[in-house]
């Protein structure tokens, strides 16, 4: 019998005896649909509470590191570390850190720091710049073959010369010219024609009796 047949009364027992058998699951579906939303706002509101405050550390720790308060500088970047270890900040916090370790002649303090953001960071550039000032740490340290072997990913686009160019250098500690040469002009061939970097580059090719390469030229079409 079609709904239109059916009386009032017939169609609100329809009604009821509906509700009876699925209230439970419409009501339940109510509640899990309210409940993840409440949780994903929880979420949201969490992260951006984390944030701010792993913001706040932060300027506290580079307003510390400009008055060269070093002790403040170590127990921010640890409490960062500690509290935040899955925001930016905590990489940041590390490559200040080993800054602070560098500026005060206390290379061997620089390492731990710098191979965490190599290793850990999820950004790649950052990766690429701790791989970078660790190398030259290294360096430093009078230990050129580790710098070799910590540069021993390539990677391309805006790193690829100054790997080249921390490579040059490490060659060169090793007292290994031609090797340190080969890898400054593999630097000079990627450079910016236009950046400091080149004119440091042809720099050191100077230094060590070799004339740079000129920039080429792009071809214009007539």
């Amino acid at each position: 019998m079609s709904d239109q047949m059916l009386t009032d009364d017939e169609q609100l027992e329809n009604v009821k005896a509906w509700f009876a058998e699925n209230g439970p699951w419409l009501a339940g579906g109510l509640l899990l649909g309210a409940a993840i939303l409440f949780g994903w706002r929880w979420y949201n509101d969490h992260r951006n509470t984390v944030a701010l405050k792993a913001a706040e550390d932060f300027s506290q720790m580079n307003a510390a590191m400009d008055k060269a308060d070093r002790g403040k500088v170590k127990t921010l970047a640890a409490q960062i570390r500690k509290d935040y270890s899955d925001t930016p900040y905590a990489d940041q916090a590390d490559l200040m850190l080993a800054r602070l370790a560098v500026d005060s002649g206390e290379l061997a303090n620089a390492v731990d720091p710098l191979t965490r953001v190599m290793n850990d960071s999820r950004d790649e550039d950052l990766r690429s710049v701790a791989r970078l000032r660790l190398a030259r740490v290294l360096i430093d340290q009078k230990k050129p073959d580790e710098a070799l072997n910590v540069l021993a990913t390539q990677p391309g686009g805006a790193f690829a010369a100054r790997m080249h160019e921390v490579r040059g250098d490490a060659r060169l500690a090793k007292n290994d010219t031609p090797g340190a040469i080969k890898e400054y002009q593999q630097a000079l061939a990627v450079a910016d024609a236009r950046g400091v970097e080149r004119g440091l580059l042809e720099l050191k090719l100077t230094d060590l009796g070799v004339a740079p390469a000129a920039p080429a030229v792009a071809k214009v079409n007539p």
